[in-house]
């Protein structure tokens, strides 16, 4: 039987998406806003304020307000969550050569028959570690207390977590496309852990962009829960498949890596997005 599959597209304005149904675009942190008249701002997409939702705190949980209502809401075998500028790379024909595109339904449909779940390629920092690049873009103070959380609701995490800091490359951007009932338990563990985080934490007195930071914690955590289910045998790593990452805005790349080396050796934090 053939498995069905919805992937959320977060996206806080109006853009182009891609035309298969297995893609669902999500207005993320609908809740509260508003167009020029004053009337709750439409996009035409479904809104993460439906259903059980958490829309309320995008502005610190960003596209993972997209994630937790597909988790509430979709009734799919497979669910999974992409980027309006991000997404899951497959291929399609301009003339006689094929180009990398979204993935599509087709391609999809074969790649989970032999696996659980399908990530975008790891990003490798080379001469960072997970925390050391966070501590010179962000604010290491979010890591060591997530540690404790950690410590506290799930202490069997707890070396993993070392183990995970100190390596050079990890899955990023939260985009995952899993197993319903892998979701379900990846889910429940990550925002008990956030939750939990923000009572200690809250929103501080950050920047927006800095301010966005539980959003930062999960896509380092992931890799976490990931390589632990992995050790304990209850996902095989045969069964993960890496595919491209699409971007469908250009990426200032020398732009990207100047932010990079100035934050390791010049301690300036990154103030946006690239």
């Amino acid at each position: 039987m053939k498995k069905t599959v919805k992937i959320v597209i977060a996206t806080h304005k109006k853009y182009e998406m891609p035309e298969d149904d297995i893609y669902m675009p999500v207005h993320v942190g609908a809740e509260g806003k508003v167009d020029s008249q004053g009337k709750p701002l439409s996009l035409g997409y479904t809104k993460d304020n439906t259903g059980d939702n958490i829309s309320t705190k995008n502005d610190s949980y960003s596209e993972l307000t997209g994630l937790y209502w597909a988790w509430k809401n979709l009734d799919t075998d497979y669910i999974g969550l992409a980027h309006y500028r991000r997404l899951f790379g497959g291929s399609k024909r301009v003339g006689k050569d094929r180009v990398e595109w979204a993935i599509t339904g087709t391609e999809l449909d074969k790649l989970i028959e032999n696996n659980d779940i399908i990530l975008p390629r790891k990003r490798h920092y080379y001469i960072e570690t997970l925390y050391s690049h966070y501590e010179h873009t962000h604010y290491a103070n979010q890591l060591d207390e997530t540690r404790k959380v950690i410590a506290d609701l799930y202490p069997d995490y707890l070396e993993m977590y070392d183990v995970v800091l100190n390596q050079r490359s990890g899955y990023m951007f939260n985009m995952v496309i899993m197993r319903r009932d892998l979701l379900d338990k990846y889910c429940s563990w990550l925002f008990s852990i956030l939750f939990e985080l923000e009572k200690r934490m809250g929103k501080q007195n950050l920047s927006k962009f800095q301010g966005r930071f539980y959003g930062r914690v999960s896509e380092i955590i992931f890799n976490v829960w990931l390589q632990y289910q992995i050790k304990q045998g209850n996902i095989s790593k045969g069964r993960i498949q890496e595919v491209p990452i699409v971007y469908v805005e250009p990426v200032n790349w020398f732009k990207k890596g100047q932010a990079f080396l100035a934050a390791k050796f010049l301690h300036k934090r990154y103030k946006g997005s690239f």
